[in-house]
C-alpha cells in the first residue's frame, strides 16, 4: 500500500515505573494523516487493515491508565480531539485530533485526561494479536505482564505506512 503521509512520526520514550511496564521501543505519533475519504473511519479500518493490523472497534479512549500486555495497538482519531497522557500516571500529556495516529507497542501506558464530545478512534491490533487484553497498572502483576510482553512478536508492517515504515525501523532498531 502506498504511503499516506510525507512526514515522519514522532518518537516518544517511556519507562518502566514499576506498575505500568511500558516498553522499550517508541510509541509513533504521525500528524494529520492525508487520508483519500472524506469517511475518515473507514479509510483509517481499510488503511490498518492492509498493513495487517485488522481494524477492531470505534470508541473513545477509556479515561482510566490501562495498557495491553499481549499486543500492540494503533489508535487512528476519526474526529475531535483530546488530551492523552501517555506512559502511565508518571508519563506524558499529549492533545490528539482528527487525523493523528498513535501506534503504541505492548505494554505503553494511555489513557484519556479531557475530549470533545465528538472525540472518536478507531482501534487496531496487528494480526494474530487481535485478543488483546486490558490491564491496569498494578504492581502485583507487572512481573507477568514484563513476561507476556516480552513474547509479543513485532508486526509485519507499519499500520500507517505499510512494510517499509518508520515503525519497522525504529522497533527493529531496539
Amino acid at each position: 500500500m502506498s504511503r499516506p503521509i510525507e512526514n515522519l512520526p514522532t518518537s516518544l520514550f517511556f519507562d518502566d515505573d514499576g506498575q505500568t511496564p511500558n516498553s522499550r521501543l517508541p510509541v509513533l505519533l504521525y500528524r494529520n494523516v492525508a487520508l483519500k475519504s472524506a469517511d475518515k473511519a473507514s479509510a483509517f479500518e481499510a488503511l490498518f487493515s492492509a498493513n495487517h493490523w485488522p481494524a477492531q472497534w470505534r470508541a473513545q479512549v477509556f479515561n482510566y491508565h490501562h495498557y495491553h500486555s499481549n499486543a500492540h495497538e494503533v489508535l487512528g482519531v476519526i474526529s475531535g480531539r483530546a488530551r492523552l497522557k501517555l506512559g502511565g500516571s508518571s508519563g506524558a500529556e499529549q492533545t490528539v485530533e482528527a487525523g493523528d495516529v498513535l501506534i503504541l507497542p505492548a505494554g505503553t501506558g494511555h489513557c484519556s485526561l479531557d475530549q470533545s464530545s465528538d472525540f472518536l478512534v478507531v482501534g487496531a491490533y496487528p494480526t494474530g494479536q487481535e485478543k488483546y487484553d486490558i490491564q491496569r497498572p498494578d504492581p502485583t502483576t507487572h512481573a507477568l505482564s514484563v513476561a507476556r510482553i516480552a513474547k509479543i512478536p513485532l508486526p509485519l508492517a507499519d499500520p500507517v505506512s505499510g512494510e517499509e515504515g518508520a515503525l519497522m525501523g525504529a522497533w527493529r532498531a531496539r
